[in-house]
This record gives structure tokens, C-alpha cells and sequence, in this order.
């Protein structure tokens, strides 16, 4: 059994991990700290994980009771994780951030999406970026991963086998999508309570949400061009829902191509024929569909009336858009199967 250690346990993510680590076959949490919750019994804020946690307690970060873990999960807001990797990388085998602090591989975005400086530039270098599906050569020999946002997962799914096979202009790009609540965290908020989100669909983060240059990245990685290239219009929707995201995205076929459906549904089997955790459907997929798993569904369109190529992502936001495909990556730093403990099977109803 490989030691496990959940630095930020007690928020949805936190709490999902230990929800898949408790399914996982190699996996043993030895470590599950929440210090907002240090001494709350787990099962006291999670019911759902009373069987597998018992009485078991929040742990207070310690900094030594990390070193000598195989893998250390990071499920902390952004910033927070940027001093405890440089503290920990190096002394424990493998860490798996879910925050934003390494995932732009540009000090310089920080300031303008963020508001701040990266206090350790120096390691973005060493992070890869942990989107299998798209980048699992990066995580091969790796030992920090910086796993993917949920929208930007969600969208670089729907947008890449067009990117990577340069049949759209990737200037001008229009990514539309929603979110569950439950993408907003656990704390307490004024616009995420019920009052506010039940029967109520809102956009937020208009023109400067900071997940915008997480998808041009990952586009321009795709498409082997540089990130100046690439110009995405992002604009998030909050949903009255607990899970779930649903990316629509938009492009002009670049040079007259990708003017056909069924080639490009050919394209995108083509594309994703081998991957276990990425269904591309002729039907228009559903956040429903994929609740509670590890899976993306996908599909394409391309619109003769407007001339717009339109493809769609369907994604859990807190498995594959977070914990789950952070266990995925995990998995891969073990060297493990990479979908050991992970289901591709939604739940339903």
C-alpha cells in the first residue's frame, strides 16, 4: 500500500479524494489535514465517508508528518499551496496540486489573472500539467503535477482534436459553459446558498475569469503554436446543481475545413478511441451522464448556416474535473493503471 497524505481534506474536493482513496485498492490515507476542521471527525462534516473513516479526525498541517509519504494531494485554495510544494517537493516522492498556483507555465499571468506574483516561479518548470488525455508524456518521471481546472479540462477535452489537427482559427475562440455549485467550495457564500441558486442561472467572472488562460494554454500546447496565438472568449455560468460541467465551445473552420459532421465525429473517435475515460457521442451530452465518474463525453457539430464548427464537454467537476483526475494522475506517478481505483460509469438517476 502506497502512504497517502490529503493536505486540505475538508473541503469538496478534499472530501472527494477521500471518498476515492477509500475505493482505492492501493491507497492507504494515513494523512487528512483540514485545519479550519483540525479535530472534527470526519464523519461528523461527511456522513457519506462514515464507513470507510470511522472516527477518524481532521488532522492540523504538521509539516513533518508529511515526509516519507509516496503522494501528497494538495486541495487547498489558490496560493496556499504555492509555499507548502516548495517546502515538501523533493521529500516526498510525488505531489498532486489541485489548485491553480502551478498551473500556468507563465510567471507572468499570475499577476493579471491572480493578483499576485508566484512566490516560486522557479518550480513552475517542474510541474506538469496532469490532463492525460491530452498530455500524459509530461507526467511520465514527474513528481509535481498541477492538476487541470474544471472548466479548463472540460473545454480543452471539447476543443482538442480540432486544435491539434489545425482544422479551426484558434484566435477567437467562444467557450460557453456552466458549473455546478459545488465548483464554488464548501465555505459559505452569499451568492451560492440556496435562496440564491435555486431556480436561477447567472453568468459570472464576465471577460476576466481566471481559468481563461489556463484553456489557451492547454489549446496552444495542443496545437504546438505559441499562447499569443490563441484568444479564447470564456464566459462560466453558475447552474442550479450540486455537480457537473457542460463546455460549449465555438470556432471558424480555418481555410474551409471542418465542414463536415460525421468527419469530424470520426476525427474525435479517432482521437479518443483509446481512452478509456472520454465517450464521444453522437447524441448531446449530459452532466447528468456523467455524475459521480471519471469520465468526459463528448460531440461535434459543425453549423453549414453559420459556419461555426460547435463541440460540447460533459464532465463531473469534482472527479474529472478535480479529485478524480487528480487520482488518475497519482496513479501514473505510482506507476499504477491509470484508472485503478476510478469508475467510468456515471451514476443515474
Amino acid at each position: 500500500m502506497l502512504q497517502i497524505g490529503i493536505i486540505g481534506a475538508s473541503g469538496f474536493t478534499g472530501a472527494e479524494l477521500l471518498r476515492l482513496c477509500a475505493g482505492h485498492p492501493d491507497f492507504d490515507v494515513v494523512l487528512a489535514t483540514g485545519d479550519s476542521q483540525a479535530g472534527t471527525p470526519i464523519a461528523e462534516l461527511y456522513p457519506s465517508l462514515a464507513a470507510h473513516y470511522g472516527d477518524r479526525r481532521f488532522d492540523a498541517y504538521d509539516r513533518s508528518a508529511v515526509d516519507g509519504l509516496d503522494l501528497v494531494f494538495l486541495g487547498l485554495p489558490h496560493g496556499a499551496s504555492q509555499p507548502i510544494v516548495a517546502e515538501l517537493h523533493g521529500s516526498v516522492k510525488g505531489i498532486v496540486d489541485l489548485a491553480a498556483d502551478f498551473r500556468l507555465a507563465d510567471p507572468d499571468l499570475y499577476p493579471t489573472w491572480y493578483g499576485e506574483a508566484h512566490e516560486h516561479p522557479d518550480l513552475l518548470a517542474d510541474a506538469a500539467y496532469g490532463l492525460p488525455e491530452l498530455f500524459r508524456s509530461q507526467l511520465a518521471g514527474a513528481t509535481l503535477v498541477a492538476s487541470p481546472g474544471c472548466y479548463p479540462t472540460a473545454s480543452a477535452l471539447a476543443l482538442a482534436p480540432l486544435a491539434k489537427a489545425g482544422l479551426i482559427e484558434t484566435d477567437g475562440i467562444i467557450v460557453d459553459a456552466a458549473s455546478g455549485v459545488s465548483g464554488a467550495g464548501r465555505g459559505p457564500k452569499a451568492h451560492t446558498g440556496f435562496c440564491a441558486v435555486d431556480e436561477d442561472f447567472t453568468a459570472y467572472g464576465l471577460l476576466n475569469h481566471r481559468h481563461t488562460p489556463e484553456i489557451e494554454q492547454s489549446v496552444a500546447r495542443v496545437a504546438g503554436i505559441a499562447a499569443d496565438d490563441v484568444r479564447v472568449l470564456f464566459t462560466p455560468h453558475l447552474a442550479p446543481m450540486n455537480r457537473g460541467i457542460l463546455a460549449t465551445c465555438y470556432a471558424r473552420p480555418s481555410d474551409g475545413t471542418a465542414t463536415d459532421t460525421a468527419a469530424l465525429l470520426d476525427l474525435y473517435r479517432d482521437t479518443y478511441g483509446d481512452e478509456r475515460f472520454v465517450v464521444v457521442t453522437d447524441g448531446s451530452p449530459s452532466t447528468k451522464a456523467t455524475f459521480g465518474s471519471n469520465s468526459a463525453h463528448v460531440t461535434v457539430r459543425y453549423d453549414a448556416r453559420t459556419g461555426y464548427v460547435m463541440a460540447i464537454a460533459a464532465i463531473d467537476n469534482l472527479v474529472k474535473g478535480a479529485s478524480g483526475q487528480a487520482v488518475q494522475c497519482a496513479n501514473l506517478l505510482a506507476g499504477l493503471d491509470e484508472g485503478t481505483g476510478l469508475s467510468a460509469v456515471g451514476i443515474y438517476p
